[in-house]
């Protein structure tokens, strides 16, 4: 699936923002759908499937971090935050729930753009047919290298597109420790403290899919003064 091929969710209560965003993403390719609050974007989600949800922080009902954190028990699509500037808290709460990423409004259409297509570029993608299958064992855990596919015994273990990107790094040289600001920039994220410690939001809740005890963590270790590392059997 190519960039442009994606089909986006936009959700957010202003009319008029909605409408901007939705002309102005499919001027640029994308075929979107738009839904007003978070009951309605449920009832959209229960027929359609969509590749990657833009979602506004604060909406009268249901916000947005608590809709994030309830689509993450069924959905793996990739999720983009809208929140206000200086909202700290919304930003790492959305993230703690499950949310890919932030920005922050007012925000320049092309940073939207650019925010959209690095993480639909994050996206595991569908492996040849004759690639050698490589897989690394984290106790009960089975990671499909290839595939970005992660499995507890018969049972798939949902990774958001940022947690497989992740994986699909720290797979490249396990047993190495990776820097936070190494991991910043292969997510393709700006650089600064702000974004490594988005990293460490994402770096928590992918420990809490692997680890038997996220406190004490086995696979994802921390390397003092080096950044993380996957230790995998």
């Amino acid at each position: 699936m190519s960039d442009l091929d994606a089909h986006l969710l936009i959700v957010d209560d202003d009319e008029r923002i909605r409408d901007l965003l939705k002309k102005f993403l499919m001027r640029s390719g994308f075929l979107v759908t738009a839904a007003r609050d978070a009951a309605h974007a449920r009832r959209v989600l229960s027929g359609l499937d969509f590749d990657m949800i833009v979602l506004d922080v604060m909406m009268p009902g249901e916000d947005g971090v608590s809709l994030t954190r309830t689509l993450r028990e069924t959905h793996s699509t990739p999720i983009l935050l809208l929140t206000a500037r200086g909202e700290t808290e919304h930003r790492i709460a959305g993230l703690e729930a499950g949310a890919d990423d932030y920005l922050a409004k007012p925000f320049e259409p092309k940073e939207l753009l650019l925010r959209i297509n690095a993480i639909l570029r994050r996206m595991p993608e569908t492996p040849a047919q004759d690639t050698a299958t490589k897989i690394l064992t984290l106790g009960p855990i089975r990671y499909d290298v290839e595939r970005g596919e992660m499995w507890q015994g018969e049972e798939p273990v949902r990774l958001t597109a940022t947690e497989s990107q992740l994986m699909k790094i720290f797979s490249t040289q396990p047993g190495e420790p990776i820097s936070r600001a190494k991991l910043v920039e292969d997510l393709g994220r700006d650089k600064g403290q702000a974004q490594e410690r988005a990293v460490d939001v994402q770096i928590t809740r992918l420990r809490r899919k692997i680890e038997q005890d996220p406190k004490q963590p086995r696979y994802l270790q921390t390397v003092r003064g080096a950044g993380y590392m996957l230790a995998p059997d």
